[in-house]
């Protein structure tokens, strides 16, 4: 078993401007990719909002509804048509977008009932429920879970591609034996080198590769949602400054 690369190709220079941020922002029209942009990542990010509008104080019936709502009129009413991709982060303008709706735009006689009119995607409300049970107890603010619960989705997403990348290179038992050298923990070199019938230099090797690989999977995953390249290590600062809060 060799532990080598995972086989991946890199990104070519000049590729920034095709990011989700920028094809999300198309979505303010009506072209069938932008449509599936906005949805996929919009399945990728509606447990950060939900979270945010159950801290607010909504129940879980309110806050699966509301939420559901949310992503019908973003979708529905062009609200990104007037988004300068130039100014600010994604998830900046997606918290300011549910702030402003719950403030202003729901109206609670005009809520679609449960199992009725249009869903835009798919909520599993067990699971989110069942997520935001571990969801710390102290008073940690709406605002504050959304960041945390966008933070850790985002690096739950460049794990699984790092996951998918390992395992289509037939090395997927490397990623498992490896993956904890991601998290910080202390990485038993001669142990895993013992198992895997190799020598330590080379897991050495191959956990570095690992590491390098995460770094550029996370920082191209946040860059699908700033603006410009420039924006990238303040954004990487911030989440990981969430997290350690």
């Amino acid at each position: 078993m060799s532990p080598n690369t995972t086989g991946h190709q890199p990104a070519a220079p000049g590729c920034f401007e095709q990011t989700r941020w920028s094809v999300v922002v198309a979505a303010g029209g009506d072209s069938t990719n932008a449509r599936k942009a906005l949805a996929h990542f919009c399945e990728t990010y509606w447990y950060p909002l939900y979270a945010f509008v159950r801290r607010e104080g909504r129940g879980a019936d309110d806050a699966q509804d509301l939420t559901q709502e949310f992503f019908a009129r973003l979708l529905e009413k062009n609200w990104l048509a007037g988004v300068d991709r130039a100014k600010g982060k994604f998830r900046s303008f997606l918290l300011a977008a549910m702030r402003h709706f719950l403030a202003n735009e729901w109206d609670r006689a005009n809520r679609l009932k449960r199992g009725g009119g249009k869903t835009i995607l798919s909520l599993d409300a067990e699971s989110a429920e069942t997520r935001y049970a571990l969801e710390p107890a102290d008073p940690m603010t709406a605002e504050r879970i959304f960041e945390r619960r966008w933070a850790l989705t985002l690096l739950e997403g460049v794990l699984a591609r790092l996951r998918n990348e390992f395992a289509a290179a037939g090395r997927g038992r490397l990623f498992e034996e490896f993956k904890p050298a991601l998290t910080g923990e202390k990485v038993p070199y001669a142990e895993i080198a013992a198992r895997l019938n190799l020598n330590e230099a080379a897991v050495r090797v191959a956990v570095h590769r690992l590491r390098v690989r995460y770094r550029e999977l996370l920082r191209t995953e946040i860059g699908e949602t700033v603006a410009t390249d420039d924006d990238i290590d303040a954004e990487v600062q911030h989440l990981f400054a969430v997290l350690a809060g």
